[in-house]
């Protein structure tokens, strides 16, 4: 597959702004602020009302694709209930409301969306990489932040958050699909600087993923293989 693509995606909405994807322990926090409100932190920097969430050390496994400083990095996942197991086929299917909702809101296509949540966390909600990003499309915490995600582990705010983030990228180099999918992966920073998709081979077997589970997802093929 050419890592170049001339599918343009209709861009609709104004330029927002993100943080990019920083480096990151693996624990997570959650912080309750002074109003009653709530946010997740992979670092508190002497925060109050902390506790954590999430160990870097609780029960290592695979997990979807960490960004290319990470390659190879195992992940972790927060206990899980029989219906979100990973073995369960029902839960490709279980979010469909929300990943049509975020399709809608931010203009992108739904079969691309379900990509990117195919890829990043083969549709765990729990996930969470040793950088530090979490749930179904594998979100750091500042990019949470920046997207208005309170709970990254929401199935819910997580695909809102992260598709927003998508329709940033988006927006940000033309609507070029590849290149959005590669700053998803890379960070805007990398594929500005290499005026493309990044010689990273990490970000380029990620493009080459999410792309094929796209064109799959819009003819109507559930894949079975990652």
């Amino acid at each position: 597959m050419h890592l170049r693509s001339t599918l343009r995606l209709t861009l609709t909405l104004a330029t927002l702004w993100v943080g990019g994807h920083g480096v990151a322990r693996a624990d997570i926090y959650e912080c309750r602020r002074a109003d009653g409100t709530t946010h997740y932190t992979n670092a508190p920097s002497g925060e109050r009302n902390c506790r954590v969430v999430v160990h870097g050390s609780d029960r290592p496994r695979s997990a979807a694709a960490d960004r290319p400083a990470m390659e190879g990095a195992e992940a972790f996942t927060r206990p899980i209930n029989a219906n979100e197991r990973s073995s369960d086929p029902a839960r490709y299917r279980r979010y469909d409301a929300y990943i049509r909702e975020a399709s809608q809101l931010y203009q992108l296509p739904e079969a691309f969306v379900r990509a990117v949540v195919r890829v990043e966390s083969d549709f765990n909600p729990n996930v969470v990489s040793n950088a530090g990003a979490m749930g179904l499309m594998q979100l750091m915490p500042q990019t949470a932040r920046s997207m208005g995600v309170r709970d990254p582990f929401d199935p819910r705010q997580n695909i809102l958050g992260g598709t927003r983030y998508l329709r940033v990228l988006a927006n940000s180099f033309n609507g070029d699909l590849v290149l959005t999918v590669a700053a998803y992966n890379a960070g805007g920073g990398a594929v500005t600087r290499y005026r493309g998709v990044p010689p990273y081979a990490e970000t380029r077997r990620y493009v080459q993923r999410v792309l094929r589970h796209y064109y799959a997802y819009r003819a109507g093929r559930v894949e079975t293989q990652r």
